[in-house]
């Protein structure tokens, strides 16, 4: 399944006012599109969370963890943007991987098309 990345403002905007799924190293906001078109996520780091190498180096965890995620756990005309935390800079790589399937879980509902147990 093929992704994309969020790059326009009013994408990040728009994904803010659907469903959003907390975790300590990041937040996870998901939104249906009106079209069955490709997954895409965008990735935000405010200043809060540190200068520019560590709000990079979380941008950078957040991106790997998608990219390794099984696709079928991203639903098609969804758009995801996760809001990293400073957490996130000493979690491990299992943890946010962890977080970032229950994140997914949450925002669909409990629904789980990959063959996954839950929790």
């Amino acid at each position: 399944m093929p992704v994309e990345r969020l790059r326009q403002r009013a994408d990040f905007l728009a994904a803010a006012s659907g469903a959003k799924a907390p975790a300590t190293t990041f937040v996870l906001q998901a939104l249906r599109r009106r079209d069955s078109g490709p997954v895409r996520v965008g990735f935000t780091v405010s200043k809060k969370v540190g200068n520019a190498v560590e709000r990079n180096r979380v941008r950078r965890r957040l991106r790997e963890v998608v990219r390794l995620a099984p696709p079928a756990r991203m639903q098609e005309g969804h758009d995801y943007v996760l809001i990293g935390r400073r957490a996130a800079l000493e979690a491990s790589f299992e943890r946010l991987s962890e977080e970032f399937d229950r994140a997914l879980r949450r925002v669909h509902g409990g629904k789980s098309s990959a063959t996954a147990p839950h929790e």
